[in-house]
């Protein structure tokens, strides 16, 4: 097995239990101890993990794209509202957008109102927040879920053959060489597929995601049409985005 895809095991592991022990992982995978010792302290390097004593934590679960079952817009929830507000500026009636699954992407679709709009997601709660609004046209690609998504190749299939206009997505970082970035590969083909499909693409990020990188590239600044972040950005790096010719509102 290469370590990246163990890696992304790991992350697996522990997104489902929180925390996890060397025993448990090196029996899961069937490696030694000390190869599943050498991954957690790459994790660490990348800021997904905290080593503790015999085994390993999750560092910031909220940043992975994978909300908790109650209030998933408590954290940083101002900042959300304020990306939410940048993006509905792009939305008009009658127009035909995705929403990658996210905190984010979620609080972009608490922000529309009941108007003429078609709306692809792969994210349970964006469904479920815009089930009651009947002048919304929901559309819900297939797959298998994983926690509050959708995925799969049956979602990519179908989503490869829409007419979407505009998609915005989420991602675990956001980094000016690695791009927008996630933990695991599960999600990476949609993502893409959304990515390759849409006429514009905006990227739904707070500035708390800005200098990091995670596991997996799923898409360059180049392909990103539109950065929508919040205020909370430091000028100097919205300075350095732009230098790089990347598109960013921020304030």
């Amino acid at each position: 097995m290469n370590p990246i895809r163990r890696h992304e095991m790991i992350m697996e592991v522990m997104l489902n239990q929180k925390d996890v022990t060397v025993n448990e992982l090196s029996d899961k995978l069937q490696v030694t101890g000390k190869t599943i010792r050498e991954d957690l302290s790459k994790l660490e390097e990348q800021g997904l993990i905290l080593r503790v004593h015999g085994g390993a934590v999750l560092a910031q679960s909220d940043q992975f794209g994978i909300l908790p079952s109650r209030n998933p817009l408590d954290k940083y929830s101002e900042e959300k509202a304020e990306i939410a507000a940048r993006a509905l500026k792009h939305i008009a009636p009658e127009d035909i957008i995705a929403l990658d699954g996210g905190s984010t992407t979620l609080a972009i679709a608490q922000s529309l109102t009941n108007m003429p709009l078609t709306v692809i997601t792969n994210d349970v709660y964006i469904i479920s927040e815009l089930a009651p609004k009947d002048n919304i046209r929901l559309v819900v690609p297939g797959g298998y879920r994983v926690r509050n998504m959708l995925a799969g190749p049956e979602a990519v299939a179908y989503v490869q053959k829409l007419n979407i206009q505009k998609a915005f997505l989420s991602a675990t970082a956001v980094h000016i060489e690695h791009g927008l970035s996630i933990y695991t590969g599960d999600l990476i083909d949609f993502k893409q597929a959304l990515v390759a499909t849409a006429r514009q693409v905006f990227a739904a990020c707070d500035h708390h995601k800005f200098g990091h990188s995670a596991l997996r590239t799923f898409a360059s600044l180049q392909e990103v049409d539109v950065l929508l972040t919040d205020s909370g950005l430091a000028q100097e790096t919205a300075e350095q985005f732009r230098q790089a010719g990347v598109n960013i509102e921020c304030g």
